[in-house]
């Protein structure tokens, strides 16, 4: 066995791939989509065949030959709620991508195009830690509404990756941490580990802290207003929710890195909107650690926002009390796709099967 592993992970208008060499990246692009091209298809699940065939000409164009993977790895996309680990990408997995069982996202395709690709060749497809992963204890899905219950969507794939290099840092299973890991991109999830499992997180299009492009928590009862105000449709209240909401919608801009010069220029609204953002996260973070009640090792911030140094100073100084404060900035997610598949390949962990996983 080589140890080669193709990644595949697909976004709204583009397609990351990745060649690894055991868990050492060789070998990256994102091919970009043209959007006129992307609007022919009315779901995502028929840009399958589109977006296959752009990936083996760039592999057939840098002479790669898809016969040496030993596997080949999808991001994971909205399937039913399941245990954290790397899976085989199964018929029933197959299935639930194509329809978004949990809702259409572009990391549907990614265990879609995997199985195909590896199928051709004989080979295992897997997918790692989607954001369908669900570690919740009972007593936190419990919203208050009892037809509304609390969901678990997570930037797992990133959390479970930095968790698990700290854990190793620490000389420690991840199985033996206790962790409050704030993934902080265009969307925020702040989610406490309980002996390496996600138990709680704010759901990033819904709760917690409001993002460089997302509202967060907000007074529902005003939302109910604003919904029934006969200003906005059901589609563009969520568009306003999700996308020009948080610093979009105060600022027009979801670059915090545009921010920090407007903050610098002496702009004292976008100071403070950007310290409303930073003070929403520490307020997450702590409670959190009541989840785990204070059993906190290390509170880990990742993902791009924390590249900044001044919303990185703001949160530590707000919940250093807490625990260490460990800053892992960026999402490598092709990186965490192939070190999982790696992890199976070499039997470190067993891959877990779709079926057995989750209530069908």
């Amino acid at each position: 066995m080589r140890g080669l592993i193709l990644a595949i992970n697909p976004g709204s208008t583009s397609t990351k791939i990745a060649v690894f060499q055991k868990d050492v990246k060789v070998k990256q692009t994102n091919i970009t989509h043209d959007a006129t091209e992307l609007a022919k298809y009315e779901k995502i699940a028929d840009q399958f065949d589109f977006r296959k065939k752009q990936i083996l000409e760039y592999l057939k164009k840098e002479g790669i030959k898809i016969e040496d993977f030993d596997c080949i790895v999808g991001r994971g996309g909205l399937l039913r709620p399941m245990p954290s680990g790397t899976y085989k990408v199964t018929d029933k997995m197959i299935e639930d991508l194509k329809i978004g069982f949990q809702g259409e996202h572009a990391s549907n395709l990614g265990g879609i195009i995997a199985k195909s690709i590896a199928n051709e060749i004989g080979k295992e497809a897997y997918i790692v830690d989607p954001v369908a992963v669900d570690e919740f204890e009972d007593i936190a899905r419990i919203s208050g509404i009892p037809e509304i219950k609390r969901r678990s969507l997570v930037h797992a794939l990133n959390i479970k990756a930095v968790s698990r290099r700290v854990a190793k840092d620490l000389g420690k299973s991840l199985n033996d941490c206790n962790f409050i890991v704030a993934h902080l991109g265009g969307g925020i999830s702040v989610a406490p580990l309980k002996k390496g499992k996600i138990v709680d997180v704010n759901n990033a299009n819904e709760s917690g802290p409001f993002s460089p492009e997302r509202c967060g928590q907000v007074p529902v009862g005003d939302l109910v207003k604003l919904a029934f105000s006969g200003k906005y449709t059901q589609k563009e209240l969520k568009k306003k929710m999700v996308g020009q909401a948080g610093l979009v919608g105060y600022l027009g801009t979801n670059d915090a890195r545009v921010v920090e010069e407007m903050i610098k220029n002496g702009d004292k609204k976008a100071k403070l909107i950007f310290e409303a953002m930073c003070y929403q996260i520490g307020k997450e973070i702590g409670a959190a650690s009541t989840v785990l009640f204070g059993n906190v090792d290390k509170i880990i911030l990742t993902g791009g926002l924390a590249y900044s140094q001044r919303l990185v100073e703001y949160i530590t100084d707000m919940v250093k009390f807490i625990a260490d404060v460990v800053v892992i900035p960026g999402e490598d997610e092709m990186q965490a796709l192939a070190e999982g598949a790696y992890r199976v390949l070499i039997g470190e962990e067993m891959a877990k099967i779709y079926e057995e996983e989750v209530k069908i």
